[in-house]
């Protein structure tokens, strides 16, 4: 994912160009709501080149191949290596942060520019609880949580300066995620610390209730999915301050070689790991607790080469989400999520384990899940697939083996194609090539949620060599292709005796 050199074709009547609004200086300036280079405000000064990842106009596909089985795996995997970084560490002690309970956000900030001039290596939170704003990452840094360090994030919104994001599968300018990196290569988020957004119904939380009422977030998200859909200009899309579009916690945005690793989080204002339009990313012995609305624990979108392994997910939404941009925005970016690895994660509470969509109009391809748990009375599902003919994503070549459910409160498999708008659209959704082997249940409602609608596509699904016990519920399918089980045994709770039936007892 190298970025190109174009031209800005279109100049704003505003003093501040859509260049100068999405390129970030290493030098900044708070100018209200907004972070801005030093630069724009030199009327000599010239803007470098805009990377893809900024500019609407200049999306490019990536070539990508097609995962046909488990034997793919290995050359995904050989390609997914960790950042690795010199053994140099810039303590925030040595930044002025003496005491725990201070706010270290300068230290922080004064640490990681001197890691990165210096050629890379770790900046080291000690034991302690620290307080900070907004932590932006640059290349050659791994932040690194001592054990026992906590870092508290502020939650005043006025102390997150706005960034390119994007807010469930839109790109804007809005408030800056707790942790960023832009256009960084080798960054890392590492050490057995907290990171504690401190979201809660008195801050973030209340922008949209827990309970699922959408209270002030609603206008504002409407708005965004409007400019979207209008193509309107990424620089124009502004929200922040005066706005109610919560911030996501981590989020690396057209990053390369990217490390987080055993880190526990919690308190989330929304999404907890956020990579975007990133590729060599490695996740690995994470543990997430925040159950606040829309707190998704690993939502990796339009990424390449991802592997996820060892965590523990306990969320207030999906526990991992693969996503690749919303509607019309997503299809102008046009960038898939492929190559994506998940394994040996436990998933407690969540709406799915595994989840692909609601946003995936850029399509996801090639998911790889094994030797997972999935166990709690408050997890839905254990793979969902949300699509509509709004999104109109592919969502294909799904692979899962050995996972070991103990319950779900829906089904094994959900696909929902009626989710949100629904049949009320002009974009076909497909969900095809999706193989379930190995799988042992000991309780859940059924085996399959399949809701569709005429001219959708589900095809080319199968289940082999797997055991679903304690079945209370029928099967709900609708599907325009075929389902195929194989060495599937599907044992209802309580088992009917068959009619005109002699059991051995009886003397047959």
């Amino acid at each position: 994912m190298e970025n190109q050199n174009i031209e800005d074709k279109k100049q704003q009547t505003s003093p501040l160009s859509r260049r100068h609004l999405l390129q970030w200086g290493a030098a900044t300036l708070t100018l209200g709501p907004i972070m801005l280079p030093r630069s724009t405000l030199a009327a000599e000064a010239t803007s470098p080149p805009l990377s893809r990842s900024q500019s609407a106009e200049n999306s490019v596909s990536i070539p990508h191949s097609m995962a046909q089985g488990w034997h793919d795996l290995p050359p995904i995997l050989a390609r997914i290596k960790a950042p690795k970084f010199p053994h140099r560490d810039f303590t925030i002690a040595d930044f002025g942060v003496k005491r725990s309970g201070e706010d270290a956000s300068q230290a922080i900030k004064q640490a990681i520019e001197a890691c990165h001039q210096a050629g890379g290596g770790r900046v080291v939170i000690p034991r302690g609880i620290f307080y900070t704003g907004p932590i932006w990452l640059k290349s050659g840094v791994n932040l690194h949580l001592a054990d026992g360090a906590t870092l508290k994030f502020f939650t005043d919104p006025q102390k997150y300066p706005n960034v390119l994001t994007r807010w469930e599968g839109i790109e804007c300018m809005n408030f800056s995620p707790l942790i960023y990196a832009i256009d960084a290569e080798n960054i890392a988020i590492t050490g057995k610390g907290t990171l504690d957004g401190q979201a809660s119904k008195e801050n973030w939380w209340a922008w949209k209730q827990a309970d699922g009422t959408q209270v002030k977030q609603y206008s504002d998200m409407k708005k965004l999915m409007q400019m979207g859909e209008q193509g309107m200009s990424v620089a124009e899309r502004v929200f922040g301050l005066g706005h109610f579009l919560r911030p996501n916690f981590i989020q690396p945005y057209h990053c390369k070689n990217v490390l987080i690793e055993d880190i526990t989080i919690i308190n989330s204002p929304m999404w907890e790991l956020h990579p975007v339009l990133s590729e060599n990313i490695t996740i690995r012995g994470v543990q997430i607790h925040s159950h606040g609305p829309n707190n998704d624990g690993c939502d990796p979108e339009c990424c390449r080469d991802v592997l996820i392994e060892n965590c523990i997910f306990d969320t207030g939404d999906d526990c991992i989400a693969i996503k690749s941009g919303k509607n019309n925005d997503g299809r102008r970016v046009n960038t898939p999520s492929i190559n994506i690895v998940i394994r040996g994660c436990k998933m407690l509470d969540g709406h799915g384990g595994v989840v692909l969509g609601s946003e995936c109009s850029g399509n996801i391809y090639n998911v790889f899940v094994e030797d997972c748990e999935m166990d709690s009375p408050h997890l839905d599902r254990v793979l969902r697939f949300k699509n509509n003919a709004v999104r109109g994503g592919k969502l294909e070549n799904v692979f899962m083996r050995n996972i070991r459910v103990g319950q779900v409160s829906e089904a094994i498999l959900t696909v929902d194609f009626l989710y949100e708008e629904g049949e009320k659209g002009p974009y076909k959704p497909v969900v095809r090539n999706v193989y379930i082997e190995q799988v042992t249940s000991n309780s859940s409602p059924r085996v399959m949620y399949i809701a569709s609608f005429k001219g959708a596509e589900i095809d080319n699904i199968h289940f082999s060599d797997s055991v679903f016990s304690g079945i209370t519920s029928s099967e709900v399918m609708s599907t325009s292709g075929t389902v195929s089980f194989r060495n599937v045994v599907i044992e209802p709770k309580n088992r009917p005796q068959g009619l005109n039936s002699r059991l051995p007892a009886q003397g047959w």
